[in-house]
């Protein structure tokens, strides 16, 4: 797909943009990180921003979560936990600051489909279940894209939160945050 001159521009250009944001990470920064001359980046790639598409259909650049990732048993409390772990596991504090760092109107919105892929299947999924487990009467009868909504904030939260300030803030690991969170979230929504 990329030769190895392209992967080591990719691999300088997102690095620097964790660092720096993409409007802070220069190409005679990306040259020197890549090892290459600044005029090799012009001739594989037309503009920065090309290399940042690229880099989001790699995936040491992408979470690459997709809808099949993500099982279900039927058990509330055990499929939400296993939703939030495979949500976390993918969407990581580095994914984060990517994400973050690509927030730029020199971006003109051209990574955000790349961006926006991750919540918007995982909502779906949630979206998906949340409305199964309300015909089988499980959960109460709610707004599922807002209950969707609001577990995948919950879940992308602690991971913002734990890309932004690590455990000066966050104080508790992914799993306990994900066993009380749930225990919390699904006893409000379970049907009695």
């Amino acid at each position: 797909m990329y030769d190895e001159t392209q992967v080591k521009i990719i691999d300088a250009t997102m690095t620097l943009i964790l660092e720096k944001g993409y409007s802070g990470a220069t190409t005679k920064e990306i040259a020197a990180l890549a090892g290459v001359n600044e005029c090799t980046i012009f001739r594989r790639f037309h503009e920065k921003k090309e290399i940042v598409l690229a880099a989001l259909e790699m995936p040491k650049w992408n979470p690459g979560l997709k809808k099949e990732d993500f099982v279900y048993c039927g058990e509330l409390r055990e499929d939400l936990i296993s939703f939030a772990k495979v949500y976390m596991a993918k969407v990581t504090p580095r994914m984060v600051k990517i994400s973050i760092g690509l927030r730029t109107a020199e971006l003109e919105g051209a990574a955000l489909s790349g961006i926006m892929q991750v919540p918007m299947i995982f909502k779906s999924v949630l979206v998906e279940y949340f409305t199964m487990m309300q015909e089988k009467h499980i959960i109460r009868e709610c707004d599922v894209k807002a209950l969707a909504l609001q577990f995948l904030s919950m879940t992308f939260g602690f991971v913002f939160l734990e890309a932004s300030f690590g455990d000066t803030l966050v104080g508790v690991s992914k799993d306990a945050y994900i066993q009380r969170s749930v225990e919390v979230f699904a006893n409000g929504i379970t049907v009695s």
